[in-house]
């Protein structure tokens, strides 16, 4: 029975590449023209949507989100969410229709097909380079001044297993406040266990997400950063301790 697993585990794996991958050869003549100029990342973004439903169905992972507010659609926020799993990034693209930037680790960029769009439609930071931080909170700036939106895992990284939620780094809410854009906390309930880091787990089921009441800027000054970071992090991390109940 546990050779079972092992099999299962290893082609459930193996499965996902496959699904990152399809799409992506499918839809890569529309992909290359929405990225040609900045000013048709919408479309891309709508594409990337597609390509992240199809990733989840295949998979076997339906989503069920619980709205407390919705984003409207002429506005732009600071998306955040715990981050625990390769699959934030497609349960994210699912969840918000409002076309968003991803902030994210450079690694990403050498994944094949995959690191080829990645690293030309998303904000990519080394976070060891305190250059890199910099560049990427410019260009962070220009895309709000776009109307776009942002979204940050402000774990900055993945972290360990027995860690239920990491501590926020502060570059998510300095950007908010410096734009008085609202911060939209967003919890995850079951990517870690449906499709962890850990190589031999996972499995099909439903992937909950649960997207908070906004929290407004507008009155924020750059010394409540730490406060905002705080603020936002209890929301995540109560939820999460329902969950985990």
């Amino acid at each position: 029975m546990i050779v079972f697993k092992y099999i299962f585990w290893v082609l459930y794996r193996i499965w996902f590449y496959i699904l990152v991958a399809v799409p992506i050869i499918i839809l890569f003549p529309l992909l290359i023209v929405s990225i040609l100029k900045e000013s048709w990342y919408p479309y891309f973004f709508k594409l990337a949507r597609i390509w992240a439903r199809f990733i989840l169905i295949g998979m076997g992972l339906p989503t069920k989100t619980e709205y407390l507010q919705k984003p409207e659609r002429s506005k732009s926020y600071m998306f955040i969410g715990n981050h625990t799993s390769m699959l934030d990034i497609m349960l994210m693209l699912v969840t918000v229709k409002n076309p968003f930037v991803f902030v994210g680790k450079a690694e990403l960029a050498k994944i094949p097909l995959f690191g080829f769009f990645y690293k030309r439609t998303c904000i990519l930071v080394d976070r060891n380079s305190v250059k890199s931080r910099q560049a990427v909170f410019l260009r962070a700036q220009r895309r709000l001044k776009q109307g776009l939106s942002i979204c940050i895992f402000p774990e900055g990284l993945v972290p360990e297993e027995h860690i239920i939620l990491d501590q926020f780094k502060d570059g998510a809410f300095r950007l908010a406040i410096n734009h008085k854009t609202p911060i939209v906390p967003i919890t995850f309930a079951d990517n870690k266990k449906r499709f962890s880091y850990t190589f031999f787990s996972g499995g099909p089921g439903v992937l909950r997400a649960k997207v908070h009441h906004f929290i407004p800027t507008n009155d924020l000054t750059i010394e409540d950063t730490k406060s905002l970071n705080k603020k936002s992090r209890e929301i995540i991390l109560k939820q999460l301790e329902i969950y985990n109940a």
